[in-house]
């Protein structure tokens, strides 16, 4: 009792089930969807993608946590504590509605708390029914729905059976589902991926709803799409699903979101109810938010003399790592100085900054007059929780890749650096951090003594194929966009401080590029039929299947590069 009341618990107001349509409107209909990542969509990245967007608009963003497999979460307490954290103690397993009723809301931490993480699904990976409600069961009083993966096309997948390599067994999949419709107490939903023609997409998705998913979420890729081959998600296959599935039916589409326009038009062309984002998010977290309006861009926002802008990476870090410190470190971020602005200089920009057009790599003038600052004391204590395994933790340095990739590209200083940084070790990455504000600083004060469309026109230069610069942004937009990427990279082309997706090179460019190879056998085949061109993607969007071969015969094989990216659960 507190003050003559009752302390509220988490079983205090029980929750009515709702289905479907009118269970997407009781969490607020969101139109935006951050989508679920291996190792990738953790509640710190969860948060820092949410943090873009006003907090009226919160619940407008929809986050899925990252794919966990049933199994390995039901019996083993590690796997769940270390990524699942809704509780400041340990979830009971199994659950206990008398031990859940004994928690209050104060209890709550991380993982799916109505403060700062909701609405969130949480998505697993099963191919047993069992197995499928053991582990919802876990998660049901700390989110909205349980999510089936049907997506993830990786090899581990097709070894577990479980993904995309479950699409040929429909009839355990509704298995799975039927199970979760009927005895979970809130809703389960599901995300799969476009099959061999439309028709047989349809009956799929038919299945699926038909067993009790809410919601489908619909990848407009093949299974076979992935990698080098990843070509470009076809839009078509979703809008016939709109047309033909009942009305009231909740799709979520997914595929070909690189910058913040892209989601009107992928609503308006697919029916779609809202836009899931996946990978170009991890590059650009910013993605669901927007331009900032003109005049508001404050230091965290960068606007070039074009008009055109985009989040500074060095303001999305400090962010990033703001969030770690205090919600998962629970402790305050070191204090800094203002990120900078041109405009904090005398409005004669200092020449002696930029040499013979290039960076300088040594700090500036006025930086190195300060003694450098001195690391803090970490307890044995504190050591000890940072090393923990904790998704939160593990997954800074591919983040920060992701995120900082055209940065480091450019400067292999920061790049070594960050390659360094020690997981759990918090003041590595607050180094690089340090590293990174006096690059974006120099970059910002060389493009303030430049004329003004010398950086930005590097920016929106063209890329050929195999990678040298071609012709200027305005020549590349007629180029087709299922045969060539030239356009795409020329519209979504940012100087290196700005957050920008990546774009990667059509199936067709990969093996120009040398990226990817045929197998002899497919290399015949097209000689045969003297269709070269058809290596690549139809016009519905879809990519031929093309075999990577090995020196001892037709083995699948990519070509990954360094860091590797980040897995996409579907």
């Amino acid at each position: 009792m507190e003050n003559g009341h009752e302390k509220p618990t988490l079983k205090s107001v029980p929750r009515t089930k709702v289905h479907g349509r009118a269970f997407y409107e009781s969490i607020g209909s969101p139109k935006l969807v951050l989508a679920p990542m291996v190792e990738q969509s953790e509640f710190a990245w969860r948060m820092l993608t949410r943090s873009f967007l006003p907090p009226s608009s919160s619940k407008n963003l929809l986050a899925y946590t990252p794919m966990f497999h049933s199994r390995m979460f039901t019996d083993t307490p590690k796997y769940r504590e270390s990524h699942f954290q809704p509780l400041k103690t340990a979830i009971p397993s199994p659950p206990d509605p008398y031990h859940l009723s004994q928690f209050s809301q104060e209890d709550k931490y991380l993982d799916g708390n109505p403060a700062f993480d909701r609405p969130l699904f949480v998505q697993f990976c099963s191919n047993s029914p069992e197995e499928f409600l053991a582990a919802a069961q876990h998660v049901a009083p700390f989110c909205d729905a349980v999510d089936l993966n049907l997506g993830c096309p990786q090899g581990i997948a097709r070894k577990g059976h479980y993904g995309a390599y479950l699409q040929e067994d429909w009839d355990l999949i509704s298995r799975m589902i039927n199970r979760l419709h009927k005895e979970l107490d809130i809703p389960v939903t599901a995300k799969m991926r476009i099959l061999e023609t439309k028709e047989k997409t349809l009956q799929y998705a038919k299945t699926i709803l038909d067993a009790g998913a809410s919601i489908i979420t619909v990848h407009g890729r093949r299974r076979e799409q992935k990698g080098h081959n990843t070509g470009l998600a076809d839009w078509t296959v979703l809008k016939y699903l709109r047309e033909n599935l009942p009305p009231d039916t909740v799709i979520f589409a997914n595929g070909n979101i690189l910058q913040h326009g892209d989601i009107k038009k992928c609503l308006e062309e697919t029916g779609a109810d809202a836009v899931m984002i996946a990978e170009g998010n991890l590059n650009d977290p910013t993605i669901f938010a927007g331009p900032v309006p003109e005049g508001q861009e404050g230091r965290e926002y960068w606007r070039g003399h074009d008009g055109n802008g985009g989040y500074r990476v060095d303001a999305v870090m400090r962010r990033y790592l703001d969030i770690i410190y205090i919600h998962v470190l629970g402790k305050s971020p070191p204090t800094r100085a203002p990120l900078f602005l041109p405009t904090d200089l005398t409005p004669e920009i200092n020449p002696n900054l930029v040499e013979n057009g290039s960076l300088h790599t040594k700090p500036s003038d006025d930086q190195s007059a300060e003694p450098p600052a001195k690391r803090q004391k970490t307890s044995k204590a504190d050591k000890k929780q940072q090393k923990s395994r904790n998704a939160n933790i593990s997954a800074m340095q591919p983040h920060l890749f992701h995120l900082l990739r055209p940065l480091v590209s450019k400067f292999h200083n920061v790049r070594d650096a960050l390659a360094r940084s020690r997981t759990g070790d918090i003041e590595t990455f607050e180094e690089v951090l340090q590293l990174v504000e006096q690059t974006v600083k120099e970059g910002l004060i060389e493009y303030e003594n430049s004329p003004a469309e010398s950086i930005e026109d590097a920016a929106a230069v063209k890329i050929s194929a195999n990678g040298n610069a071609g012709e200027h942004a305005d020549r590349a937009v007629e180029s087709d966009p299922y045969t060539s990427s030239l356009a795409t990279v020329a519209r979504c082309r940012r100087p290196w401080w700005v957050c920008q997706p990546y774009v990667r090179p059509l199936p067709k460019e990969a093996l120009e590029k040398g990226s990817m190879t045929l197998s002899k056998k497919e290399k015949a085949r097209l000689a045969k039929d003297e269709v070269v061109k058809a290596v690549g993607l139809h016009p519905e969007g879809r990519a031929e299947r093309v075999e990577v071969g090995t020196d001892g015969g037709d083995v699948e094989r990519e070509h990954v590069d360094v860091p590797r990216e980040g897995v996409m659960c579907g």
